[in-house]
């Protein structure tokens, strides 16, 4: 199958990546069904998408009929049986080894022999999902970043396994949908995380030993490197737990100290201040 011969897509996870990977492709003008594990999980991803596309309309970036039409062709459910008749599976699961092979084997029984499988991991090599199929050369990463429907990267990452047939598909697929694509190495953090995790790891480090402020820290980056925003507030955008699992991800393949997560990552998450995903995290200001 060729990128642009995709009708319907099979979204796993209707979390913060997953809702908005499902709204990109809905406004593409796909029919999506996104998969979760609770009917409540799936109602709360659809009402994410929801406030994320009024948002758009709101922003006079999308159309109040383009909305209403996007919306009724996203689905949810439960059952893994529904996804079958998908063209294309892309995954975002919880960033655990575990979870998402077992998720792969599943869908490897489920899904047409034709289907490429894209995983949304931001860390775990794709050799590792690959292998827990009987499809390998048809499993590739697919990285798209936060919020999804704004970013214009996705980071294509073949696994050994991978056809250049499933790259030239999942670049198009990409491209089709108005993102540019960049080609990684299969390792743990692809290129953006491989930079990005030390960077804000250090802007930690100098709040947890007093250096400077939240605030300090943030505007100097923000105004001095002249980057959208701080590297505290980046990370309490993307949320704190991912930040601390794709650390431990990185530090665990590598044994670089760059990679470690500080103490004060780690208490957060414990204390549950996930960033914007919660309400609180280095800032308090997303309720």
């Amino acid at each position: 199958m060729k990128a642009d011969e995709v009708r319907r897509v099979a979204v796993i996870g209707g979390g913060v990546m997953g809702s908005g990977i499902a709204e990109v492709c809905a406004r593409g003008g796909l029919d999506v069904v996104v998969l979760e594990a609770s009917r409540d999980l799936a109602e709360a991803g659809r009402a994410r998408i929801e406030r994320s596309m009024a948002a758009a309309v709101d922003r006079g970036r999308l159309e109040a009929a383009e909305r209403e039409a996007a919306f009724a062709r996203i689905s949810t459910t439960t059952r893994l049986e529904d996804l079958a008749d998908a063209d294309l599976v892309l995954e975002a699961a919880t960033e655990d080894l575990d979870l998402k092979r077992e998720l792969f084997t599943r869908l490897d029984r489920v899904m047409r022999d034709d289907v490429v499988f894209g995983s949304n991991t931001s860390s775990i090599p794709i050799v590792e999902l690959a292998a827990a199929t009987e499809r390998p050369d048809r499993v590739v990463g697919m990285h798209w970043f936060n919020p999804v429907p704004v970013m214009g990267l996705i980071e294509i990452v073949p696994a050994l396994t991978t056809s250049e047939e499933t790259v030239a598909f999942a670049r198009g697929f990409g491209e089709r949908l108005g993102k540019r694509t960049v080609l990684s190495g299969d390792r743990a953090g692809f290129i953006v995380n491989t930079l990005l995790i030390p960077y804000l790891n250090d802007a930690i480090r100098m709040l947890q030993e007093g250096f400077a402020t939240a605030d300090d820290i943030d505007t100097a980056v923000h105004l001095g490197l002249n980057h959208p925003m701080g590297p505290l507030r980046l990370a309490d955008l993307i949320g704190l737990d991912t930040c601390l699992n794709v650390a431990e991800v990185l530090y665990g393949e590598f044994r670089d100290p760059r990679f470690a997560p500080p103490p004060l990552l780690r208490r957060m998450v414990t204390a549950g201040r996930l960033g914007r995903k919660s309400g609180s995290g280095f800032y308090d200001d997303y309720r």
